[in-house]
């Protein structure tokens, strides 16, 4: 098993010291799915909502919520990230929308935590201006995708 990193000696948490890694290209892709009645979703993909256009919202909460990542996660490294690109792929078949986060940066550190972070508020934000046509959308699942770079290597699902 591996040593619990951001633990010091006593248990305390506490910031990763990666002030000797290496400065390496880093990316992550991570998704979330969100699951809706089929009215909603049409009225989604028709852009009939009343709030406005969804997904240009939804865009933009994505690439803020990456970029202030360090201040939701705790303990979690500030990061110039290169880029970030929130997508979306409707799945009417299953009245689903899929947003797919991708980041990348070239730091000492992985930029996973940005991605994950992203995907969700972006479907939080599409929650929020469907909500009125309906409060049962699930959310569901979040997670990473495929990361590039750093020691631990690369990791796809």
């Amino acid at each position: 098993m591996r040593e619990l990193t951001h633990l010091d000696k006593q248990g305390a948490a506490r910031m990763v010291d990666v002030s000797d890694k290496a400065e390496t290209t880093r990316t992550a892709v991570a998704e979330a799915i969100l699951t809706m009645q089929l009215p909603t979703f049409k009225a989604l993909m028709a852009g009939q909502l009343k709030k406005g256009d969804a997904f240009a919202a939804a865009r933009i909460a994505g690439i803020q919520a990456a970029k202030k990542c360090s201040d939701l996660i705790p303990l979690c490294h500030p990061l110039m990230l290169a880029s970030v690109d929130v997508a979306f792929e409707p799945r009417e078949a299953r009245s689903q929308l899929r947003i797919v986060a991708n980041c990348k940066t070239k730091a000492q550190t992985g930029v996973e935590m940005e991605a994950l972070t992203a995907a969700s508020v972006a479907a939080l934000t599409i929650y929020d201006m469907c909500k009125a046509l309906e409060k049962g959308i699930e959310i569901g699942p979040v997670r990473l995708l495929e990361k590039t770079g750093g020691k631990s290597g690369d990791f796809s699902r």
